[in-house]
């Protein structure tokens, strides 16, 4: 899915991390979402590849990343230990500074690492989310019901891997299928490195740990942000899909202005996942963003 890329596993500390590394010029780090990995990003890494040098990686718990038990207050699969693992990442191929685009629970890793680590990150692209604070703190019943697994993941170990664990196939169908676009975006490679992942208990309870994390030290480190009036100090781009829960339950711009200085997006029209079902519409949008001088 990635042709002319190499494919590394790099230890950044208590985890090894996967990623695929290809191209030449400024680094750039694409993060993936739930319940997938770095293979979201297949339509579109070639083409950033000519301009960048992409490293497309899987977040802690994910893909052929490290999958530590979690710790009693889920602080080692906090957005912030997640961000440290691939700033990490990308120090060692020699990216102190670089950029990120990146979707749904990579998003999150992404924007705590621009607010933890301002100095590394130069432009932020996000797709489909809001801050997860206000996520919470704004679920009505729509949200609720387009994102059940918000609440069902977060359950105390072990009732929502097992259920998992015996029908990975049906989770995966219904999770990435029972979204606005269907099934007809992943190609068949992709939905296969996804199932081939999910069948791995220990990648269950990472995503688990993700989402209870979220739940907990995730919503205690947004709240010291907003007391404090840290924000997000790079450029940032937020996109979201029109037909998608995010940009029908929230307003993602009104959001992120309460976390960001420099913040501007836009809808695209597709769903929840973005480089798979509108990839030329996401570079149309990024590419340009990217390319813009930083200050």
């Amino acid at each position: 899915m990635f042709p002319h890329f190499e494919q590394h596993t790099i230890d950044v500390g208590d985890v090894p991390i996967h990623c695929v590394k290809g191209g030449s010029g400024p680094g750039l780090l694409l993060l993936h979402g739930h319940p997938q990995t770095h293979a979201i990003w297949h339509k579109v890494a070639p083409q950033l590849a000519e301009r960048y040098t992409v490293i497309a990686a899987d977040l802690r718990g994910y893909g052929d990343s490290g999958k530590p038990a979690g710790l009693p207050d889920h602080s080692n699969y906090s957005k912030r230990a997640m961000a440290a693992d691939q700033l990490r990442l990308m120090r060692h191929f020699g990216h102190e500074r670089f950029l990120v685009l990146a979707h749904d629970r990579g998003a999150r890793v992404a924007y705590r690492m621009a607010l933890d680590h301002p100095a590394a990150v130069s432009r932020l692209v996000t797709l489909d989310i809001a801050p997860t604070l206000a996520m919470y703190e704004k679920t009505s019943m729509a949200f609720a019901t387009a994102y059940y697994h918000w609440f069902f993941l977060i359950r105390p170990a072990p009732f929502p891997e097992t259920l998992i664990n015996s029908h990975p196939g049906d989770y995966l169908k219904h999770t990435i299928g029972g979204r606005s676009a269907g099934l007809a975006p992943f190609t068949d490679e992709a939905y296969a490195e996804y199932l081939r992942c999910l069948r791995d208990p220990a990648t269950v309870h990472g995503i688990c740990e993700d989402y209870r994390a979220s739940a907990t030290i995730d919503l205690e480190h947004e709240r010291a942000d907003l007391a404090a009036g840290r924000k997000i100090a790079c450029p940032m781009l937020a996109l979201w899909g029109a037909h998608g829960a995010v940009g029908q339950c929230f307003d993602p711009l009104a959001e992120w202005r309460a976390l960001a200085s420099d913040v501007r997006g836009k809808a695209l029209d597709c769903g929840h996942y973005i480089p798979e079902e509108a990839p030329q519409a996401l570079l149309d949008e990024v590419l340009p963003f990217l390319s813009t001088q930083t200050p």
